[in-house]
């Protein structure tokens, strides 16, 4: 008896858990939900397991350097490598392969441009103010101190820790700091230059039905003198011309006053704007809040169809009036979760759309009137200088600035459950994040970038970036190893922008 009480205290250990397979094999022979789970009992588990981390291991194991999407193995390192302040150098060459299509070279001058004595870059070598003051008609026009900024994240998008952490950051550096369409909170409020994002919500600018309130947004500028700049969202990369849906489990109590929604219902945006219909009464409204705040606005878009760019440039031609600024989008998406249609065909990539739009205002002569932002994965200081050479006048980064503060492209920004809590309302997740570090992070991040793309322009010979042309870059064609200028392959030349540095 003592032997048999010894050899059942033995084999009692793995019991349970054979016990816990026989259940899982019983119940995937019943289920008829997964073909694959009721064919192949209890190992079928492992096909979804695979899946689930399929992802991650490819990022990790499988993809070589320059082979990811959105952002490759070797981008993610430098932006991680900067914002941690650790060696971001590359050794033994590239290991690009400079005859594909679409490859980008940077042509340096013979001789550099060499910094006078009293040149203020001497002193600080990552200062890059922008060549344009925004809306200078305006009564409070506004001159970004970066040419580098943090495009629109809603709060209710990102977390609130990721948030802080940005603003903080951009404070530190004097970049400043979109809303995204979910309005102004708390952590937008660290310190930094805002730029109030409105979309089609209208979320903390609202009536009870969802109409856009002048009163509200005058009332909001008044109070928050830290916004220098409103910017009407008529779509974005990731979904150009299609609403979105914050799903009531998500609506806290915080989020639906911040918005000015109910709570217990889900939050709709709608895929168009309510209080206009036309180009004449967008550019109407537009005058009318700039009246009304005295300060810059201006639209972000997408880009596609080009007649009513056209439209809006005869109208701006005409009448003088019209938006400050265009924040061009790229259709390659952005933090914004979209159907695949959507993300991957619906808009033009950010080159194609910026371009198209540049030449129809340099073609009524209204580049120097208005500021260009481009958006679209120009983070990086050679896609941020092709954008300068382009005509854009500032870039907007923003899964850059996530990847900053921590985030690993793990791409369930839709799930609220990102592993690093940027992307997520869970307070667990978010816990994780320290705005105190994370908000450093971010400081050498677009310290490092602002100071790089200085770095190639003067290489270049030139003093600000807004000096590049579009004969200063050629573009790989793919065809008998053969180059063309950005001019040729786009078919313009950029306008000359005049400016000034402090």
């Amino acid at each position: 008896m003592e032997n048999l009480l010894q050899f059942i205290s033995n084999i009692s250990w793995w019991i349970y858990p054979l016990i816990g397979l026989i259940i899982i094999g019983i119940r995937d022979l019943t289920q008829k939900s997964h073909t694959i789970q009721n064919n192949f009992p209890v190992i079928g588990h492992l096909r979804y397991l695979i899946e689930k981390v399929g992802p991650e291991f490819r990022q990790y194991i499988v993809a070589n350097n320059r082979e990811e999407l959105p952002f490759n193995r070797r981008q993610r390192a430098w932006i991680y490598a900067s914002s941690k302040k650790q060696n971001n150098f590359q050794g033994f060459g590239s290991d690009q392969d400079m005859n594909s299509a679409g490859y980008i070279f940077i042509k340096p001058a013979l001789l550099p441009f060499k910094l006078p004595l009293n040149h203020p870059n001497i002193k600080n070598p990552s200062q890059i103010i922008s060549a344009k003051i925004i809306g200078k008609n305006r009564l409070k026009p506004y001159r970004p101190q970066s040419v580098v900024n943090i495009s629109g994240m809603s709060y209710g998008s990102l977390s609130a820790t990721a948030i802080e952490s940005l603003n903080i950051g951009a404070a530190k550096f004097s970049c400043y700091h979109n809303t995204g369409e979910g309005g102004l909170s708390p952590y937008h409020k660290k310190g930094s230059d805002i730029v109030l994002n409105i979309g089609t919500a209208y979320f903390g600018v609202r009536d009870k039905d969802g109409n856009f309130v002048l009163d509200k947004l005058v009332n909001l500028v008044q109070s928050n003198p830290c916004i220098k700049m409103i910017e009407f969202k008529l779509s974005q990369g990731a979904k150009p011309g299609k609403g979105g849906v914050l799903p009531a489990s998500k609506v806290t109590k915080e989020l639906a006053e911040i918005r000015d929604v109910p709570m217990g219902q889900d939050v709709i945006s709608p895929a168009y704007h309510k209080s206009f219909d036309t180009i004449q009464e967008l550019i109407d409204l537009i005058e009318k809040i700039a009246k009304a705040t005295s300060l810059p606005v201006g639209i972000k878009s997408a880009v596609g169809k080009t007649e009513m760019w056209e439209e809006m440039a005869q109208i701006m031609q005409k009448t003088g009036n019209g938006p400050d600024f265009f924040t061009i989008d790229g259709g390659e998406g952005g933090t914004g979760a979209a159907p695949p249609s959507f993300a991957d065909h619906v808009s033009l990539p950010w080159v194609y759309g910026f371009a198209k739009v540049y030449q129809i205002f340099q073609k009524y002569e209204l580049t120097e009137k208005i500021t260009f932002i481009g958006s679209g994965k120009l983070g990086l200081p050679d896609t941020a200088v092709m954008a300068f050479a382009m005509g854009a006048d500032i870039v907007n980064v923003g899964r850059e600035a996530m990847l900053s503060i921590g985030c690993i492209q793990a791409q369930v920004c839709h799930n609220n459950t990102c592993p690093t809590g940027i992307a997520t309302q869970n307070k667990w997740l978010q816990s994780g994040i320290n705005p105190e570090l994370k908000s450093e992070r971010f400081y050498n991040y677009v310290k490092t970038l602002n100071k790089e793309i200085l770095e190639i322009t003067h290489a270049c010979g030139y003093e600000h970036p807004s000096e590049f042309t579009m004969e200063d870059l050629e573009v790989a064609m793919g065809d008998n190893n053969k180059t063309s200028t950005l001019a040729v392959a786009y078919g313009y030349k950029k306008s000359k922008v005049k400016f000034e540095v402090l």
